[in-house]
């Protein structure tokens, strides 16, 4: 990819899902480094140990369960050395656990265009759901450059203080091997194989790219040079630089609302009264709609409840109690209620400040205030009693509104992007955090194949010749092969390259561009 403008040069089986190995950590060090810039932490907060982080497997800093640690050395660890235990101490300071952190990776890697990603961990170890794709990788690589430039040069340290060791860079031998390049992360796991994201930058280009599924450092690392300078070759001198749009979250608020709404019979100076509550709970997923009401409602409220509202004099000073019998408006969670009302405690009930957000608005009837999907905790006493005040001879409409708590909110707030005619905006249309994909994970490291025919290249002495020639053909003839997948076969008479799973019309027309470029090439069939 052209770091510049995120134009995509070269893919292939670019949206196939793997296991990312600890290409994972790019997100666990995105999502530090957006929690420093927001002031959540600092880089000498000291994050605590535990038990769970202590027991990660290699590579490892060597933290010890119990200890504090400050948040730069854990950072350091796991960009550097690729710590594990680091990764996970740095997940469960910033979410509180493990599994709460994948989530918020989850979500970021949405909102950053990353649509095949499924964090479970932040570390990257083998689980199962935990995936990614090369393309995906790719677009993180470019979003830590662009978003994080103040801490990017941490990827391209050959060793660091990580507090209690000096880490030396799983990354160096390519760092010291290729011009330019100064980034990103190494990840290997026996599942995943060798995996890279690189950056490299000669002259006014900088081009990102990924590799999985390598077979070995080396055959990863000369692969990832074929894509570079293929991708320097290929991409213009001069192109107006696209930086990406901040990541923009759907904001989801679970709102607990209460309204109690009550009638009580006029009284002399003398009588007492009790007022009974009747409270409307129902706890609901999501109060996205919230009705408004309007002065003609009030209006009406008020003439019907004072219509039906007749003083009745107790010469006994007994207690009357009217029970508002409330009724749900199907599908709405409206209470209706036939009580009398005050018109000023009612009129301050409809203005905004007494409702905990805006939606929708939904106006009642005449006879009706309704309340949208009212969401209280539960409660066991379902009623209550207050004592109306002695001085008023009206009836009276009390009604309580509960504070909002939001249970479940953006994870990450940013501006929404300033609009441009000509951007690359990175969104999502994907489910919401929380739900799962339904399709199964690929975790093998070969695409499905789209024919019985394929064209062979030749033998060769060594794989790794065979290897480079597949690649670099791959490069140059992307538009034929389509998605032919490369393979070596190891003969007696030596290395054979060969692109397999095409039907016979593209075996033809690829073998007739390849020879075009004076390279022996040969259809092969079932």
């Amino acid at each position: 990819m052209d770091a510049r403008s995120g134009q995509e040069i070269y893919a292939r089986n670019a949206d196939t899902r793997l296991h990312p190995a600890s290409l994972t950590k790019m997100m666990t060090l995105y999502l530090a480094f957006n929690a420093i810039e927001r002031g959540q932490v600092r880089l000498d907060s000291k994050f605590l140990v535990s038990s769970h982080a202590a027991s990660q497997p290699p590579s490892r800093l060597g933290l010890k369960a119990g200890q504090r640690i400050e948040l730069r050395y854990l950072i350091r660890a796991a960009a550097v050395k690729s710590a594990n235990d680091a990764a996970t101490v740095i997940g469960e300071g910033l979410a509180g656990s493990e599994p709460k952190f994948a989530a918020q990776m989850t979500q970021m890697a949405r909102a950053l265009g990353m649509r095949n990603t499924h964090f479970r961990n932040a570390n990257g170890l083998t689980t199962e759901g935990h995936y990614s794709t090369a393309r995906d990788m790719t677009i993180l690589g470019r979003r830590l450059f662009y978003d994080f430039p103040q801490y990017y040069s941490i990827f391209s340290r050959r060793s660091a203080d990580a507090g209690i060791a000096t880490v030396s860079s799983t990354n160096r031998r390519f760092l010291d091997s290729y011009d330019g390049a100064d980034g990103i992360k190494t990840g290997y796991t026996r599942a995943a194989g060798f995996n890279l994201t690189a950056s490299a930058k000669r002259g006014s280009k900088r081009i990102v790219a990924t590799v999985l599924g390598g077979t070995s450092t080396a055959h990863r690392n000369a692969t990832m040079v074929q894509l570079l300078d293929a991708g320097f070759g290929k991409a213009p001198n001069r192109v107006r630089e696209v930086k990406p749009a901040p990541p923009v979250f759907v904001a989801e608020k679970k709102v607990r609302r209460t309204v109690q709404v009550a009638s009580v019979a006029p009284r002399t100076a003398s009588s007492a009264s009790t007022v009974r509550l009747s409270s409307s709970d129902r706890p609901v997923a999501r109060a996205s709609t919230v009705a408004v009401v309007t002065p003609a409602a009030i209006s009406a409220a008020i003439s019907r409840a004072q219509a039906a509202a007749a003083p009745k004099a107790s010469s006994s000073g007994a207690t009357l109690a009217a029970s508002a019998r409330p009724n749900r408006k199907p599908g709405t969670g409206a209470v209706v209620t036939n009580a009398a009302v005050d018109p000023e405690v009612l009129a301050r009930a409809a203005r905004p400040e007494a409702r905990p957000e805006e939606g929708d608005a939904s106006e009642p009837s005449a006879s009706a205030i309704d309340a949208a999907r009212p969401a209280p905790a539960p409660r066991d006493d379902r009623s209550a009693s207050l004592a109306a005040p002695a001085e008023t001879g009206s009836p009276s409409l009390f009604v309580q509104t509960a504070t909002p708590q939001p249970e479940s909110m953006a994870l990450f707030e940013a501006p929404a992007p300033a609009p441009r005619s000509d951007a690359i905006i990175l969104t999502s249309l994907e489910p919401e955090a929380g739900s799962e994909p339904e399709t199964t994970e690929i975790v093998t490291r070969e695409g499905s194949t789209g024919g019985n025919w394929g064209v062979t290249l030749g033998l060769f002495r060594s794989q790794r010749e065979a290897e480079q020639l597949l690649l670099r053909t791959a490069l140059q003839e992307s538009a034929s092969l389509g998605s032919a997948l490369s393979r070596v076969a190891n003969t007696k008479r030596g290395f054979e390259a060969n692109f397999v799973g095409m039907s016979k019309e593209t075996a033809e027309l690829a073998c007739n561009r390849i020879a075009a470029r004076q390279q022996d090439c040969r259809v092969i069939g079932p």
